[in-house]
């Protein structure tokens, strides 16, 4: 009998389905931003990004941390990992590649 998925993965793939999420995903496998960098392309008020940044961490796909007055994003390397074995357990997924998921990324945003 298959376990079901942990409430974990329901975080990391609820914080997945948003296109805005996956879009700073996107964003910060370039590098770490401050948030005010992060929330500048978008059509939004802060604290909605703020709320977007808050789902990305709680799922531990980014982590948030105060560097002076600017708090700071990063992209967890490892957040997918739970996620990527799931799926393998169908036989029909390879590991999480970053640099596959970010043109995966690139070309879903692109097609918006």
């Amino acid at each position: 009998m298959n376990t079901p998925p942990s409430p974990h993965l329901d975080l990391i793939f609820a914080a997945l389905a948003d296109p805005t999420r996956r879009a700073i995903l996107t964003m910060l496998l370039e590098d770490d931003m401050a948030v005010t960098d992060v929330a500048e392309p978008f059509e939004m008020s802060l604290a909605a990004v703020s709320k977007h940044l808050t789902i990305l961490t709680r799922a531990g796909l980014i982590s948030q941390e105060k560097r002076g007055r600017v708090k700071w994003c990063k992209l967890e390397p490892d957040g997918l990992k739970g996620a990527s074995v799931w799926m393998q357990g169908f036989g029909q997924f390879e590991p999480v590649n970053l640099d596959d998921f970010e043109q995966f990324l690139e070309t879903q945003l692109s097609e918006s």
